[in-house]
């Protein structure tokens, strides 16, 4: 890695207690020129547009967005925000989580956006969002939302045990009727839907923090049609953050990592249930592992890529204390953990260059230069943002793919990539949310090691599948439904 701040100027997150959590950045591409760009959260300052000036192979450069159309105030107060094409027109749309009345910005093609209307208009709600989800359920011409909100600022005996409760807007034909509420509330601080069994029937996680909701509170998963908490879930206790979820022993079935205060919680998907991983495999990083605070870590935003292009999956979790909490560390760096051929993981935070100790937020894995390697962005809170070009010598091919249907859900959320090397199969799937307060809407990246050679299929929404055909090695394979 190499530190290059490529921005024109500086970013922060910042403001009082309502956010002290959020900081989420939202990578996609507005403008169809094959380059990410960043819709960034800046808390009590204006949420920033940055769009991706860099030539390919070279240092990285962004120009700063204008978002003209869109009222200065629906710009501050922004916790996070998520790329999703809701109207299936081919541009990106972005749900933007606030403090207040979320918000949905149109996308109108060449990073231009304006304020949804219509479909696009979410049911009035003022509360403090911090989590999203979304899919397109059967027979929907939109996609099913989901909020999660934190603490109920409303409440006069808060914030403590003052949890909000979440929603679900559900569409009914060519528009968003009304919220189906997510109950009990346990201060939400991810989400994500994903058919993690892989049997056709998407799911919702959520993850909160018991910092508020203190006692009683657990990590909740829901079936989605109809909303039904489900019973067999065992009650897992603590200070969720941010999920993310990839398959990393090869079986076709995504693990889950948690990020929370202390402990960072990753769980190996059998099928049926989730069992927590070994301390041995290296990927708690419940302390510090640089300087001399001993206090527990505070992880944010966890997101798997694969940094080297080895074929394994690697995983990033930005670190922060809340703000000034004395029970847990202040210089809390960033973790970049590299997973080995046995499965365990190995801390390079620090040789990478990528162990800061600004109080990180949301974050973001992404090739900003087209160099076929995964950089690294990172929102701060009291901090700049920090942006780091991936430098790594020696790195194995690669191969980016991009699923693409014709109508609704375009960017086929709720797909499944395979990609096949040999004996080992990848699987990555399309999914909105996860993270900490922001999400990517981009090709997904596959390191392919040395293979000379590889096989791809997609296995649709709709469980439709694709025949294996060749990939494209260092390039971009789009995948378009017939």
């Amino acid at each position: 890695m190499n530190d290059q701040s490529g921005l024109p100027v500086e970013h922060i997150y910042s403001g009082g207690w309502e956010h002290f959590v959020g900081g989420g950045v939202a990578a996609f591409d507005c403008n169809n020129d094959a380059r990410p760009d960043l819709f960034a959260a800046g808390g009590d300052q204006s949420a920033r547009l940055f769009v991706n000036q860099t030539e390919a192979l070279h240092a990285i450069r962004f120009d700063t967005g204008a978002l003209a159309n869109i009222p200065q105030e629906l710009l501050t107060h922004v916790t996070g925000a998520y790329p999703i094409d809701i109207d299936s027109d081919g541009e990106m749309d972005l749900v933007v989580l606030r403090v207040g009345e979320n918000v949905i910005l149109r996308g109108l093609g060449n990073c231009a956006f304006e304020v949804g209307r219509g479909a696009l208009a979410l049911p009035p709600r003022d509360a403090w969002t911090a989590a999203f989800a979304a899919t397109w359920e059967t027979g929907q011409i939109l996609p099913t939302l989901a909020f999660g909100n934190y603490v109920d600022r409303n409440d006069p005996d808060g914030p403590f045990e003052a949890c909000d409760t979440s929603e679900l807007i559900r569409p009914n034909g060519s528009e968003y009727p009304e919220i189906e509420t997510i109950s009990p509330g346990y201060c939400a601080l991810s989400m994500q839907i994903s058919d993690w069994r892989r049997a056709g029937t998407p799911e919702l996680r959520i993850s909160n923090d018991r910092h508020y909701y203190v006692r009683g509170g657990y990590e909740q998963m829901f079936k989605l049609s109809p909303l039904i908490e489900r019973e067999d879930w065992p009650h897992i206790s603590l200070w969720g953050m941010g999920i993310a979820s990839h398959d990393i022993t090869g079986d076709g079935l995504p693990e889950v990592m948690t990020t929370s205060m202390g402990d960072q919680l990753l769980q190996f998907n059998r099928g049926d249930h989730f069992e927590n991983a070994p301390f041995s495999i290296g990927t708690y990083a419940q302390r510090p592992f640089i300087g001399d605070d001993g206090r527990p870590a505070t992880g944010w935003h966890a997101e798997f890529g694969d940094i080297d292009n080895d074929s394994r999956a690697d995983l990033f979790i930005a670190k922060g204390n809340v703000d000034q909490m004395p029970s847990n560390a202040i210089n809390d760096p960033n973790n970049l953990l590299m997973q080995q051929s046995d499965g365990t993981f190995v801390e390079v935070a620090a040789a990478a260059g990528v162990a800061s100790v600004a109080r990180s937020r949301g974050a973001a894995l992404l090739d900003l230069n087209a160099d076929g390697l995964l950089d690294i962005v990172v929102v701060n809170r009291r901090a700049p943002m920090e942006i780091w070009r991936n430098a790594t010598p020696e790195t194995g091919v690669w191969a980016k793919i991009e699923p693409k249907q014709t109508g609704v859900n375009p960017n086929a959320v709720g797909a499944w990539v395979e990609v096949r090397t040999g004996d080992l199969v990848q699987s990555v799937e399309v999914t909105v949310g996860g993270g900490h307060a922001g999400g990517k809407a981009l090709p997904l990246h596959f390191g392919l090691g040395n293979a000379a050679s590889a096989e791809m299929r997609v296995i649709w929404p709709d469980q439709t599948t694709t025949h294996w055909q060749p990939v494209k090695i260092g390039a971009l394979n789009k995948i378009v439904r017939d």
